[in-house]
């Protein structure tokens, strides 16, 4: 960090000291729920409801998630969950990417209208589109079924549709041009260069919406009817209901299982990421 004019350097240290006591404290206010949740998920039952809280188990329960697992049919309610999930990812990632290439690079009538449009559903609460959207569903019989839970995906998002837009304006137009003189149709322009060039782009889109619909609680539960059918959200709503009976360690341990494959995907992919944010925050 280069100090401005006039300012000492000790003075810069001690900003720069404060700046990251400032952010190690809001980062420990901010994982103290996280610590609490595995903490107790590795506890007995009488060490978690001690009074003042533990924060060391002793001994660590590991059987703790042996139960939750058999308590419901978790890895059903898993599979489940992933197969919203990656449907939610394919069906999102490639409409938004297509539909952003559209305003993005071609002119046609009524082109920023649309566009103005598209960002203005954002506006609309989802509790307002609730009642018609169920109407709609059960008039195509799809209620009961995964259908309602990731078609809508392949129509893209708004917010999605516009990262990746601002993002897809920093392509060079030559780029595209040259493409069709050497005789590339529009679908493979699209599949076979616009797509790779936006990989981090793409990237942010496919892991928000895969962290959206693992923990998505509301649609599940507005259009799955059998127990069967149940995400993650919904089975651990219908384990936290019978607390009186489950112990909260046990529900502690299923819900540390469902977070873990969203934080293991951040960390895999956290430097892609992280350069997709930045990448679509700098565009346009």
């Amino acid at each position: 960090m280069i100090p401005p004019l006039g300012e000492s350097p000790a003075v810069t240290l001690s900003k720069r000291f404060l700046l990251y006591l400032t952010l190690g404290l809001l980062s420990i206010l901010f994982m103290l729920p996280f610590v609490w949740m595995i903490k107790t998920s590795l506890m007995t039952a009488q060490q978690a409801t001690t009074a003042p809280p533990e924060w060391i188990p002793h001994p660590f329960r590991f059987d703790n998630y042996v139960v939750a697992t058999k308590a419901i049919p978790f890895w059903l309610y898993t599979r489940n969950t992933l197969y919203v999930a990656i449907m939610n990812v394919i069906g999102m990632t490639l409409a938004s990417a297509f539909i952003a290439w559209g305003f993005a690079h071609y002119r046609f009538p009524g082109r920023d209208k649309f566009f103005a449009i598209t960002l203005a559903t954002m506006m609309v609460p989802f509790p307002v589109l609730m009642v018609s959207q169920y109407a709609i569903f059960r008039d195509l019989g799809w209620i009961g079924t995964y259908k309602p839970l990731w078609v809508p995906a392949f129509f893209g998002h708004a917010y999605n549709i516009f990262l990746l837009r601002q993002f897809l304006l920093g392509v060079p137009r030559d780029l595209t041009d040259v493409a069709r003189i050497d005789g590339c149709g529009e679908l493979r322009i699209f599949l076979q260069i616009i797509i790779p060039l936006i990989r981090p782009a793409l990237l942010v889109v496919a892991l928000f919406s895969f962290m959206y619909h693992w923990n998505d609680f509301m649609a599940p539960l507005i259009y799955l009817t059998d127990e069967k059918q149940f995400t993650l959200a919904l089975g651990l709503q219908s384990f936290q209901s019978r607390l009186g009976e489950t112990a909260i360690t046990h529900l502690m341990a299923a819900t540390t299982l469902m977070v873990a494959p969203v934080i293991a995907l951040f960390f895999l992919t956290q430097k892609t990421f992280i350069e997709g944010i930045s990448l679509t925050g700098l565009k346009g």
